[in-house]
């Protein structure tokens, strides 16, 4: 059994996407980040960095202690090679899986989540933020689009975990959409994996955990989420 720490973001989801997927046992743990829940010490005592997704797996490979797991990206290797499931085995496969997975982790997440902070969330609208992050985001979706041209998925023909780290931060920001007519590969791509039940059983976790998701956030919640409210 696997205990997933979890609140409904972009990261969050791409667990609970391959959970689904993989139709592994688990139960959901939830972290409510806009009261602070990611600063218990209970918490950090296996997330250090106050971030959520993290796991603990209660039966893992080797047998031993319940294995802990932070950060979403090592989250979904680990699972993966636990599970030999979206993973390929086959090693120029597996290779290109893991730099997509890294891309993301280090590139579409971190200037996605930047462009919606400064579009969204941040209390004066400053031009040059504003122009720097949507910028970068236009560039990494033109490099995804680029890259699946005559391919159905990330790797290859098959649904792996690159796919699963890259999928949730597409079309994060209802208050500031991005235009993705350039980008038709991409829709094709989101579209597809949209579609797949195990994708809507993921993202239903949502407002199981979470009844006021989409809705406005307080002061005091941006302030504990955009780390003015502890140190």
């Amino acid at each position: 059994m696997i205990d997933l720490y979890y609140w409904p973001t972009p990261n969050g989801h791409k667990i609970t996407l391959f959970l689904e997927e993989a139709g592994l046992d688990y139960t959901l743990r939830p972290v409510n980040i806009g009261k602070g829940d990611q600063f218990k010490p209970e918490f950090l005592a296996f997330s250090p960095n106050n971030k959520m997704p993290a796991i603990i797996d209660h039966a893992p490979a080797d047998g031993g202690a319940p294995q802990t797991v932070f950060e979403s990206g090592a989250i979904l290797l680990y699972l993966a090679e636990k599970s030999g499931q979206f993973l390929s085995t086959e090693p120029r496969t597996r290779i290109e899986t893991l730099e997509w997975l890294f891309w993301q982790m280090a590139g579409l997440g971190p200037m996605t989540g930047q462009y919606g902070h400064f579009n969204v969330y941040a209390p004066e609208k400053i031009p040059y933020a504003i122009e720097r992050y949507t910028n970068e985001v236009n560039r990494l979706l033109q490099v995804l689009d680029t890259h699946l041209k005559g391919r159905d998925f990330i790797a290859g023909n098959a649904y792996s975990i690159a796919d699963m780290a890259a999928y949730p931060w597409i079309g994060v920001y209802d208050k500031a959409p991005i235009d993705m007519t350039p980008y038709p590969q991409v829709q094709r791509w989101h579209a597809a994996i949209k579609a797949r039940p195990a994708t809507q059983r993921a993202y239903a976790k949502a407002k199981e955990v979470n009844p006021d998701a989409g809705k406005p956030m307080s002061e005091e919640e941006k302030q504990l989420l955009f780390g003015q409210g502890r140190r």
